[in-house]
């Protein structure tokens, strides 16, 4: 009997000395490349296409897709099995685990599982409390933090040992991130937090949006001093606001969101406001393209998801690189030859079988 193996080249590349996984994202980061990834706002469904389709959106121009882990304190499609459809396809998704909802048995379990599947980046989020979604209700865990959460997945994956002492026979492979926010008080304190975040394990680091390039230059001074930017890859937030009505609606509700006055008299003084966003957003990706310590971005674009492509492509910001793309797979084409060959086969089989029955009639 055969036993069916995983395609080692349809997804994971070739093990590389100095690399902890065997992904797209981490290899474009170590090569000095810029790297752009994007979040996909995860669907109210059960349809796969619902993913495909949104997956879709940002062919070509990110190197990773964040799948996002009940974001809000909202209820969607689980990030792992968003990652679980991505990497089917040959999408490089970016797993978040938020501690708000599972405990150390269900988190190292999927981590286990979605390293299996070929996801190959996970991103550690303590999670925000249930009374910010639409089930406040809902009995928090909190059973790890991100920091322990961090510790926990490098001990797997280094250790090749689950938090019980239980040894693993196959250590998952992963490049891990965590989030930073430079624009939330107390300010000082955010660099510390990020070294702290590092020596838990973090390689990658995504931050919060962007509007304030001068409040992210003074971050990324004491990074840099701190040497942190030698050590995790930081990937700059980055995303259009929709009107200047929206933004200040961000402003006051969403925690650690900083958009200064001159971002919104800006918006309110465009004919087109959803535009005048979008150019916004071009301007401060290409004004981080350009800072120190500065590795990618990370463009988030909730309910925009189209704008992605049109600000990265705009921004000039990938200088003629062209991402990963979805290509349709020559194995898909020669099964489906195959099956309308038996289909024709079969058809000329029947047909005097089904002449017979019609003189009987």
């Amino acid at each position: 009997m055969s036993i069916l193996k995983f395609d080692e080249h349809e997804a994971p590349l070739p093990p590389e000395p100095g690399h902890s996984s065997r992904g797209r994202l981490e290899r474009i980061l170590r090569a000095g490349e810029f790297a752009v990834t994007a979040e996909l706002n995860p669907p109210d469904s059960a349809d796969p296409n619902d993913v495909f389709e949104r997956g879709a959106i940002f062919d070509g121009w990110v190197d990773g897709i964040n799948a996002t882990d009940g974001s809000g304190a909202n209820c969607h499609m689980s990030s792992v099995g968003i990652c679980a459809l991505l990497t089917r396809v040959g999408y490089s998704p970016i797993m978040q685990i938020s501690c708000r909802d599972h405990n150390r048995i269900a988190i190292q379990g999927n981590v286990l599982g979605a390293a299996a599947m070929g996801v190959n980046n996970i991103l550690c989020l303590t999670g925000d409390g249930v009374q910010a979604g639409d089930q406040p209700g809902a009995k928090p865990v909190f059973d790890l933090d991100c920091m322990s959460l961090l510790r926990t997945i490098r001990q797997m994956r280094d250790e090749g040992k689950l938090l019980s002492g239980r040894k693993l026979t196959s250590p998952p492979q992963v490049f891990l991130g965590a989030a930073i926010n430079p624009f939330a008080p107390p300010y000082d304190f955010r660099p510390l937090r990020l070294a702290k975040k590092i020596e838990a394990g973090a390689q990658f680091a995504q931050s919060q949006y962007c509007f304030d390039i001068p409040m992210l230059e003074t971050y990324m001074d004491r990074v840099r001093d701190m040497g942190l930017d030698e050590k995790c890859f930081i990937l700059a937030g980055v995303g259009p606001l929709a009107s200047a009505r929206a933004a200040k609606w961000i402003r006051s509700n969403v925690p650690g969101i900083h958009i200064p006055d001159s971002i919104i008299e800006r918006l309110e003084g465009a004919d087109d406001q959803k535009l005048e966003g979008k150019k916004i957003a071009i301007e401060v990706l290409q004004q981080v393209r350009e800072m120190k310590g500065i590795s990618g971005a990370h463009v988030m674009a909730y309910r925009q998801e189209e704008l992605v492509a049109e600000i990265v492509h705009e921004s000039g910001v990938l200088k003629g690189r062209k991402p990963w793309t979805r290509e349709a797979n020559p194995g898909f084409e020669a099964v489906a030859e195959a099956v309308e060959n038996t289909i024709e086969h079969i058809g000329e089989a029947i047909e005097p079988s089904a002449a017979v029955a019609a003189a009987s009639d």
